[in-house]
């Protein structure tokens, strides 16, 4: 909403060139910014253990009101994903369908909605990329990650020929894919039309 004020009264203005120029600072002085400000060194705090995380963060929030005099520097996501030879797979039990479900039965709760034929707004930067790198070191993470099953590996009957294969209407818009793919090769844009997940009608 910021940006489109920005750029409405830029254009308002005559000034098509430079019709964001505003929008940093009108961005800095919005509520957003300092709520965003507050909760600052909440994930850093986190990253140090749950205990610890929770007394540090306690007296920034508590103590301090998120006015601490300094701002803890995270690690990206995608930076701290292990290789599949340094991991131990979880055997995870089967959904119940009482307490616990599969992905696709929670996803059609979400009343996800994307046209069939739509172009995919889930964007490879290297194709080669899911099957060369993401399958070979991290055994496709994207596939377990991402909430909503949109990404699979396929294979052919003998197991042979891996491809990576993009269910976009499936995608209920969390932006997983494009934080946490430790080559930072997906790019996830807005559809077309806007469409996705209608939460206010579950």
């Amino acid at each position: 909403m910021l940006a489109a004020e920005a750029a409405a009264a830029a254009l308002a203005a005559g000034r098509a060139s430079d019709a964001l120029t505003d929008y940093p600072e009108a961005l800095r002085d919005s509520w957003l910014y300092q709520e965003l400000h507050t909760a600052r060194n909440f994930k850093p705090w986190m990253a140090k253990g749950l205990w610890t995380g929770s007394v540090m963060f306690g007296i920034d929030q508590v103590l301090l009101r998120g006015k601490a005099p300094w701002t803890l520097h995270n690690t990206a996501d995608h930076l701290k994903l292990k290789p599949a030879a340094e991991c131990k797979p979880i055997d995870y039990p089967k959904p119940d369908g009482v307490l616990t479900f599969d992905r696709l039965s929670s996803v059609f709760l979400s009343n996800t909605n994307h046209e069939e034929d739509q172009p995919c707004h889930l964007q490879l930067k290297n194709a080669d990329v899911p099957i060369l790198t993401n399958l070979a070191l991290y055994d496709a993470p994207e596939q377990r990650y991402c909430p909503a099953g949109v990404y699979e590996i396929l294979r052919d009957d003998d197991g042979s020929n891996p491809r990576l294969q993009i269910n976009a209407q499936n995608c209920v818009h969390c932006k997983t894919c494009d934080i946490k793919d430790p080559t930072q090769n997906i790019n996830w844009v807005v559809p077309q039309g806007g469409e996705g997940p209608i939460y206010q009608q579950m």
